[in-house]
């Protein structure tokens, strides 16, 4: 399909392993479409830490969204191949089309197939071509997502198979973590990204109401790319575990629950809508799903990346979970592998720990590594696609298996082991939870609680993070998750440690004297880096 006037747009995607082709994909139903544009000018990050975002939300497409003349020119080639737009939104450098299969694959140069996927009942369209531009096109797109609609991520929670040695309430956590008191996350937006799964207002009632949380969060369902609130899907302790974690720790903050398909469109929507929401304005993004970086394509990464690095320049902090399964990311090749989006340097990439404790104090705290007995392990490890950032030049990073010079993973951590969980509502019942899912929103909601303190948001607070070092962490200095051990300082399991929420806070003001008059936004130095494999 690829002629010499075309251009692809980057690698395709691989088949998993035990996927099975169907037949081509005939269904007489339009396909709707999310076209990625290249950005206009530079990247639009900050120089230095803490500094305002250069562009409010408000200004940031007339500096930093799609050139309009790219625009017009995809307008044109969509015409000329029955293509309807559906919508188009500058800022986000987005948009959307939809048209007939065949149109679409003549467009694109693509051939859509139907694939049966292992753990699937049902079967999936999937295209393992990257899409195709003629050559004046192609260098203004940098994602066609929606032509193929595998899910690209799974949900980083682990229920224990064994009775859970210690289980904790999140406000016994936020107790041993030493959450900054006087703090509530009051004026803070917390935006969950969800693909799959739901909430049950009566369940969310229930929960804080025996947690003596007087007024509950205000939580709201956000629809994306099709996307909704549908509890009593597998995914729902993914969900509550979100919503619980950080309406426990952070009960005076917002929270929105993005819902989208897991696919490569809904999960780029999804980031991009929450970065660039005017009207909720989140201050922070926990992310607790993803997937091997070597199982994404190139132009999905490429697109993801983009969000999240618009959301890094609007001022918004990303957390991401590492990975419930040890230094392979559930690969069995027998090589290391990182979890993307945890492995993005625009993620604040979020590990596990095993913690036990006695009162109110720590009495011991470890790498989370339950492989022997199926309870899972923290992931971590170097990334392939994305280099070493500044920040991270005197962590003593490993090179990755291959010899790049990555991007470690993760940056900080958390309780996460199962044994030692969370106890959360679900659909009804009472149950425990772990995993790195669960540290994401840990991690979110004591930097609500900063962001409050501060009267600022911190944004990309790496620099921040790696330059404070370990005065503001239990630092993790035993145990291992398959490939790497934890080591004094940073280290391939749980990064810089698990939080001491009182000395980051003082240390964060030290940095950040409170801005004169009304808050504004604060984002990290950042090396923007090439990528590993494509670079």
């Amino acid at each position: 399909m690829n002629t010499p006037a075309h251009h692809a747009l980057h690698a395709g995607r691989p088949l998993p392993a035990g996927a099975r082709y169907l037949g081509p994909h005939t269904s007489r139903t339009p396909l709707k479409v999310t076209v990625v544009f290249r950005r206009m000018g530079e990247p639009p990050v900050p120089a230095a830490w803490p500094q305002s975002p250069r562009w409010p939300r408000g200004e940031f497409g007339a500096h930093c969204g799609a050139d309009p003349a790219d625009i017009n020119k995809l307008r044109n080639y969509a015409n000329l191949h029955n293509l309807k737009e559906t919508g188009c939104e500058p800022h986000r450098r987005v948009m959307h089309l939809s048209g007939s299969v065949d149109a679409l694959q003549r467009a694109f140069g693509v051939q859509l197939g139907r694939y049966r996927l292992p753990g699937l009942s049902r079967y999936v369209v999937g295209c393992e071509q990257a899409a195709t531009l003629p050559a004046e096109l192609a260098p203004s797109v940098l994602a066609v997502l929606g032509l193929d609609r595998r899910p690209v991520a799974k949900a980083h929670f682990r229920k224990a198979l064994a009775t859970p040695n210690q289980t904790y309430t999140p406000l016994q956590m936020g107790q041993l973590y030493a959450f900054p008191p006087n703090t509530d996350g009051s004026g803070q937006c917390v935006a969950l990204i969800e693909l799959g799964g739901g909430f049950s207002q009566a369940d969310l009632t229930t929960y804080f109401t025996a947690l003596g949380i007087a007024t509950p969060p205000t939580v709201t369902a956000v629809s994306v790319a099709g996307g909704k609130n549908s509890p009593g899907g597998a995914a729902d302790p993914e969900v509550m575990l979100d919503i619980e974690m950080v309406g426990a720790l952070a009960p005076g903050a917002a929270i929105a629950v993005y819902f989208a398909p897991n696919t490569d469109q809904g999960f780029y929507e999804a980031i991009s809508q929450a970065a660039h929401d005017a009207t909720r304005k989140p201050s922070i993004i926990s992310i607790s799903w993803g997937g091997p970086e070597d199982s994404w394509s190139a132009s999905s990464l490429a697109a993801m990346q983009s969000a999240l690095e618009d959301a890094a320049a609007l001022g918004v902090t990303v957390t991401a979970a590492a990975g419930d399964s040890g230094s392979s990311d559930g690969e069995s090749d027998g090589q290391p592998h990182v979890d993307f989006p945890a492995s993005s340097p625009y993620s604040l990439a979020c590990g596990g720990t095993t913690l036990t404790a006695s009162a109110s104090a720590i009495t011991s705290e470890t790498v989370w590594n339950e492989t022997a007995a199926n309870e899972g392990a923290t992931g971590g490890g170097v990334s392939v696609d994305y280099a070493l950032p500044t920040w991270q030049q005197g962590s003593n990073v490993p090179k990755a298996a291959n010899g790049y010079a990555g991007r470690g993973v993760p940056d900080v951590a958390g309780d996460a082991d199962p044994l030692t969980g969370y106890q959360v509502r679900v659909d009804g019942q009472d149950e425990v939870i772990g995993g790195t899912s669960a540290v994401a929103p840990l991690w979110a909601a004591l930097l609500a609680r900063c962001n409050q303190s501060l009267g600022r948001a911190v944004g990309d607070v790496h620099a921040a993070l790696y330059q404070i070092g370990e005065t503001a962490f239990h630092d993790i200095t035993q145990g291992n998750n398959g490939s790497y051990a934890a080591a004094t300082g940073w280290d391939a399991c749980t990064g810089l440690g698990s939080p001491d929420g009182q000395m980051l806070l003082a240390a964060l003001a030290a940095q950040s004297p409170p801005a004169a008059g009304a808050p504004s936004a604060g984002s990290g130095k950042k090396h923007h880096p090439g990528r590993g494999r494509h670079a």
